[in-house]
């Protein structure tokens, strides 16, 4: 049965600007692990809001081109964002002071039986409810 992977925003801005820090090649891991979803048929799971932060810095046309390296596999699935995945992230938000985003984003990865695929620190908190990998731990 496939895995599935919930992968948040800076994972594919990685990939796609190969990033770097002082130390590592996150873009690098990136690819890699993606390069391991397409050879095991894994899933790769996204949202609008996933769409919505990646606008923020890209169009449409280069949205498109990051997601064909699962997409043109037919390994890319849209997950739906309901009225009560919101309201449950509002509590998380509140409850651990994190951002309202990212506690969604922790909400439809726990919902879809995910793990979620990050290296934003926020996530660290939420820990004790889901599986929450790097790319690097992952290939």
């Amino acid at each position: 049965m496939p895995k599935k992977y919930y992968i948040d925003t800076c994972i594919w801005r990685d990939l796609h600007e190969n990033r770097e820090d002082k130390f590592r090649p996150l873009g690098e891991w990136a690819f890699e692990f993606f390069r391991k979803i397409r050879k095991n048929k894994d899933v790769v799971l996204y949202s609008r809001l996933v769409t919505k932060e990646l606008l923020k810095e890209f169009n449409k046309k280069t949205i498109n081109e990051i997601f064909s390296i699962v997409k043109e596999e037919g390994l890319l699935e849209e997950v739906k964002i309901n009225e009560k995945q919101s309201k449950e992230a509002l509590k998380l938000k509140n409850k651990l002071i994190v951002p309202f985003e990212d506690a969604l984003h922790a909400v439809l990865a726990k919902e879809n039986k995910a793990v979620l695929v990050t290296r934003d620190k926020h996530f660290i908190q939420f820990q004790n409810i889901l599986e929450i990998k790097k790319p690097e731990e992952l290939i």
